[in-house]
């Protein structure tokens, strides 16, 4: 019989045992929703979201598996967006699961992912890979939408590149042949579809979109203004000045702060439960929200 969880504190510390951005092989990371169940475990995190890209798809698989295990899987899905023409991405925290409005927004997006991924494997092809897309998809192992790593990895098994920073650099990164731009639904939409699945829309790592103080702050406005409730205080590793210049943007705003590694393989700088130690601050976390009352306790 497995020990009851304590409840999770009113303020942010370190080590919570807490990680609210995961991703699995449902979308672009390494493990199963089982194994990164495990894996969270293995790490000490007791509590965690899975929140792969534009999907839900391996959400009651990992939740099957945690509750095995003794922890607790919210459910979760980081959304692609468009705000002033820059991708921004949005974390849907989903204790009721995604219905209604999100249910339909995200097969759209897995439909513009399945015709932008078309559209890379056409190009890369145009300077001289052939059989692009399967390739990416045999490096993907499943039916899921593909995403710019899978096409990163075909280049790497065809001794194209030597790795995939490279595949980036020469093929996916901005500019290159295999950068293909989605028109993603615009921010306040998909914060709408998050609120019609009673969820709670949370801004993913605003420190990593390279934008000025002004800039983020406007970023923060607009999406509050569309109803957005929270924002990653804390997104894996980050400069701890920036850290703290984040937390007074939020805390002017009354934005709840939230905290997720945005793990998506093991062996890299980042793992289930590691990031950076939160600032100082009065932001609220967001797992004191009501709606994640259960899931906190």
């Amino acid at each position: 019989m497995t020990q009851p969880l304590p409840p999770l504190p009113e303020t942010f510390e370190a080590e919570l045992g807490l990680d609210l951005h995961m991703h699995s092989t449902a979308s672009d990371g390494a493990l199963s929703p089982c194994a990164l169940a495990e894996a969270c475990q293995a790490k000490g995190v007791t509590r965690f979201c899975l929140t792969d890209h534009d999907t839900v798809a391996g959400v009651a698989e990992a939740q099957r598996h945690a509750d095995s295990l003794g922890l607790r899987c919210l459910a979760g899905s980081e959304l692609s967006t468009l705000w002033r023409g820059i991708g921004i991405h949005v974390v849907a925290l989903l204790p009721s699961g995604a219905h209604g409005a999100l249910e339909a927004g995200l097969a759209a997006q897995a439909r513009a992912r399945d015709a932008r991924a078309e559209e890379i494997a056409h190009r890369l092809e145009k300077v001289g890979l052939d059989a692009v897309l399967a390739r990416a998809r045999e490096q993907a192992g499943s039916e899921r939408p593909l995403g710019r790593p899978d096409f990163a990895k075909a280049l790497v098994a065809a001794e194209v590149v030597p790795d995939m920073p490279t595949a980036f650099k020469k093929y996916l990164g901005a500019g290159k042949p295999g950068d293909v731009k989605t028109h993603w639904p615009y921010l306040s939409e998909v914060v709408e579809w998050i609120r019609d699945s009673q969820g709670i829309a949370v801004l993913a790592h605003p420190l990593r979109y390279r934008l000025t103080h002004r800039k983020r702050g406007q970023l923060l406005d607009a999406f509050r203004e569309a109803g957005g409730e929270a924002a990653e205080l804390i997104s894996g590793h980050q400069n701890a000045d920036v850290g703290r210049d984040l937390a007074r943007q939020l805390e002017a705003r009354d934005l709840m702060g939230s905290q997720g590694s945005d793990f998506h393989y093991p062996g890299g700088p980042l793992a289930p439960g590691v990031m950076s130690a939160p600032p100082r601050c009065s932001v609220i976390p967001v797992w004191r929200h009501p709606k994640l009352a259960t899931f906190a306790a």
